[in-house]
């Protein structure tokens, strides 16, 4: 199983930038999928999580401004809102798996990361 995730880069505060993530390999079911983001010094944090019954979570600083779409044909997308340098971090993305039918339970997945930087 591979997680691919793409669309970092630099932007200006109050600017748009739109994270995807695609899964791909031997995947039975996806439980959930999730964006977590880790800054320089920092511990990694959850930033949002969809799950497969469409639920959301958002962390509370990202709240009204970052949007994660529920996951069809095994991608996942953030889009992100009024950014702002505190939003600056390297985005990773996440997921549950069971890769197949008689899999005991689901196991994470872990995406390469992809950078994000807001500044002037």
């Amino acid at each position: 199983v591979q997680l691919q995730a793409y669309g970092g880069g630099l932007v200006q505060p109050g600017g748009y930038l739109r994270l995807s993530c695609a899964a791909s390999g031997t995947i039975f079911s996806i439980n959930t999928m999730s964006w977590y983001r880790q800054a320089p010094g920092e511990e990694r944090e959850l930033v949002a999580r969809v799950t497969k019954g469409g639920s959301t979570t958002y962390a509370d600083s990202v709240k009204g401004r970052f949007t994660i779409t529920s996951y069809v044909a095994k991608n996942v997308y953030l889009e992100m809102n009024s950014l702002k340098p505190e939003d600056t971090a390297v985005y990773y993305c996440n997921a549950a798996i069971r890769r197949y039918s008689n899999s005991y339970g689901y196991s994470d997945y872990w995406g390469q990361g992809t950078l994000v930087t807001v500044s002037s």
